[in-house]
């Protein structure tokens, strides 16, 4: 175990939410009183491209191409599964709790979002999209809210928010190479 480790995935499986604003990733609007953001980017067309982009959200391709470590009681798409991301080298890492909250696994509109656990620096909701148009565009779109949850995270705001912008680019960066590869 690490040194900022928290409990195993399994262990997380009835720990509560750390936020009360549960599937609003889904709402049009993003609650108040977080730190919102939102990416939206067509990555390619036709159904080959979206199931492509689609899989690899479902199988937590984002996550691991920003060099996370992924530990989950179950898929992405099965509302419910506790995620470990551990971000950091594998004895210090530093353990980022979450629950799927949401998802869709067929249609055309995919994804999910997890919600934040006791233990993560933020607290808030972040979900992962693809969408095939009619016109047959692939439209992949990443929505976040988010607060500073921990004292670590509070007293950094700067280097807080700038992981989280981080992330963010290299999820983006996946999925336009999921879009990408045959």
């Amino acid at each position: 175990m690490g040194l900022f480790r928290a409990a195993s995935p399994e262990g997380l499986r009835d720990a509560p939410l750390t936020y009360a604003e549960v599937g609003a990733t889904r709402a049009p609007e993003l609650p108040l009183g977080y730190r919102p953001g939102e990416w939206t980017e067509v990555v390619g067309s036709g159904r080959a491209t979206f199931e492509r982009v689609a899989a690899a959200i479902l199988a937590w391709a984002p996550q691991r191409s920003a060099g996370l470590r992924v530990r989950a009681t179950g898929p992405a798409g099965e509302v419910g599964t506790v995620v470990v991301l551990t971000a950091g080298l594998p004895r210090l890492g530093y353990d980022i709790p979450c629950r799927v909250v949401w998802a869709s696994t067929t249609g055309d509109e995919r994804g999910f979002a997890y919600g934040t656990l006791p233990g993560h620096p933020e607290s808030g909701e972040e979900c992962f999209t693809v969408r095939l148009t009619d016109g047959g565009d692939v439209v992949v779109t990443i929505r976040v809210f988010s607060r500073l949850a921990t004292p670590a995270a509070r007293a950094v705001p700067p280097v807080s928010w700038a992981a989280q912008r981080v992330a963010t680019a290299r999820y983006r960066s996946a999925l336009r190479r999921a879009a990408r590869d045959r």
